[in-house]
């Protein structure tokens, strides 16, 4: 295949490029995002209720002002309405027209699944644009790069409508990246493997093997996936051929754009497996709701916000009690604050909660990394551990016990019998360690480094007992998900890390007892 690499670089290099531009001009760059947002919706049912339009004509402030007063934050229950009625055909009503693609993402609280927009002005302005930042980025790291003298292997979903007929001809449900890979234009198709009837496969045990079977005779350069799922696709290539590394099939990968979760456990598991001197790790912070951010720095962990992709963020700051306050926008965040992200985008989703918390790296350049989610954390005894604490210590635990982890929850035990409170750990091992408790111990101390409430809790066993560290099955949590989750397996499918509460763990115990 010819490198096209040298015949596009500069276009890249120049997109790239914007992201510097924004230093110091975050809230102008978000202003004009959101102004553009409410001129679009505002002859929508939405858009009338609130008045779009007059606050679109109002200057910058007084803009976001009258925003963020006049219309309130909303959680998918909130929406859920106004998103059956576009499914069912309703044009004009969160965003004009009629959107015909909806991305099936984890169920809610109430156990439905949440079907989000994925309209046309998302899959062009947001999704397919924010890939190409994500490239764009990588390029102007890696200047010798030959990206496109082959193809990118990309693990996708598929679509599964489980409303059966009920829906109007056209239209379509499944995961996000079931529309992406439909809806990719034919030139950037070029470049993508495998063909769209495998990558949209839905039986994962046709799906595997098929995949690993193309990929296999493809000159495969990058890889795009969620890291958990993606381990499986590549044991299975690695399997069929019988070839050490990745590079021993695929001689110009170079790089694996990941997201979805942090890559931190996962790791060393992909260095195990590829060499070093010629792969590179990228992540990007890519939703059902809409691609975010892209790591702009290979020694920097921060991701860059894409402030211009038809999205206008704000940030609800996470307080010592736990509970979020007053969402402010990028201008008005703190360097080194937690906070609940709010976004407003080109699907429809108007000050939306999604979820997920972010910390702030740098204000002025709009650089976050992802802390977890608003509702993954364990507070039972005061000690408020955050899911990016989690993965600081089960990375810190598997670098010293040389264990590699599959996956993972915890949650909390609470006292009784005489006995402290603790934490309980269920995890499936890549490879366990040969001493359990060895493992829990080099747990414990890295989550004490880092976070001072968890090491004020642990001080001296007073409040809280050492955290017990219990192996599940292989499968087990491919199998919660098939019976207690979303009753599918995908990207957009996850074991929450963190537990506030025993009722996932218990589940997860209960499954393994009958395994």
């Amino acid at each position: 295949m010819i490198d096209f690499t040298p015949i596009v670089r500069g276009r890249f290099i120049r997109q790239a490029g914007r992201m510097e531009r924004w230093s110091g001009r975050t809230a102008h760059v978000q202003a004009a995002e959101l102004r553009r947002l409410l001129l679009r919706a505002a002859g929508t049912e939405t858009g009338r209720r609130y008045g779009f339009a007059g606050m679109a004509r109002m200057d910058d402030g007084a803009m976001a002002a009258q925003y963020a007063s006049r219309v309130p934050v909303a959680v998918y229950g909130d929406i859920r309405p106004d998103v059956m009625r576009m499914m069912r055909g309703d044009r004009d009503l969160l965003w004009p027209g009629r959107c015909r693609n909806f991305a099936q993402s984890s169920g809610t609280s109430d156990g439905k699944s949440k079907y989000l927009p994925v309209t046309d002005e998302s899959l062009r302005y947001n999704h397919f644009a924010g890939a190409s930042d994500a490239v764009a980025a990588y390029l102007r790291l890696n200047p010798g790069s030959r990206l496109f003298s082959g193809r990118a292997l990309i693990l996708g979903g598929s679509f599964a409508n489980e409303l059966g007929g009920s829906l109007p001809s056209g239209t379509r449900v499944g995961d996000l990246s079931a529309t992406l890979i439909s809806r990719t234009p034919w030139p950037a198709s070029m470049f993508r493997t495998p063909k769209r009837d495998i990558a949209l496969m839905a039986d994962w045990e046709e799906k595997l093997p098929a995949m690993a079977r193309a990929a296999a005779r493809a000159n495969i350069t990058n890889l795009s996936g969620v890291p958990s799922w993606f381990l499986v696709l590549l044991r299975k290539v690695l399997e069929q051929t019988g070839a050490p590394t990745l590079q021993n099939i695929w001689p110009s990968l170079e790089v694996f754009f990941h997201g979805g979760i942090s890559f931190k456990p996962y790791r060393r598991q992909y260095e195990a497996f590829t060499q070093p001197d010629k792969m590179h790790f990228l992540e990007t912070y890519n939703a059902s709701e809409g691609f975010f951010a892209v790591q702009t720095d290979f020694s920097d962990p921060a991701l860059q916000l894409l402030l211009d992709r038809g999205v206008y963020y704000e940030f609800a700051p996470l307080g010592p009690d736990g509970h979020f306050g007053t969402p402010v926008g990028i201008a008005d965040t703190v360097r080194g604050q937690t906070y609940a992200l709010i976004i407003t985008a080109c699907n429809g989703l108007w000050r939306y909660s999604l979820g997920d918390t972010v910390r702030m790296e740098d204000p002025d350049r709009g650089r976050i990394t992802i802390a977890g989610r608003t509702k993954s954390f364990i507070n039972a005894f005061g000690e408020e551990l955050m899911e990016h604490n989690a993965e600081e210590g089960i990375a810190g635990a598997c670098n010293l016990t040389g264990a590699r982890v599959s996956n993972y929850t915890a949650a909390p035990v609470y006292a009784s019998g005489g006995q402290r409170g603790r934490h309980r750990w269920l995890i499936e091992w890549d490879k366990a360690p040969d001493d359990n408790a060895a493992f829990a111990s080099a747990l414990d101390r890295g989550l004490q480094q880092a976070n001072s409430d968890y090491q004020a809790k642990r001080a001296g066993n007073i409040f809280l007992d050492p955290p017990e560290v219990v192996s599940a099955p292989a499968g087990t949590f491919d199998r919660w998900l098939l019976t207690h989750g979303s009753g599918k397996l995908g990207g957009q499918r996850k074991v929450p890390r963190l537990c506030p509460t025993p009722e996932i763990m218990d589940q997860l115990l209960d499954m393994c007892r009958h395994t």
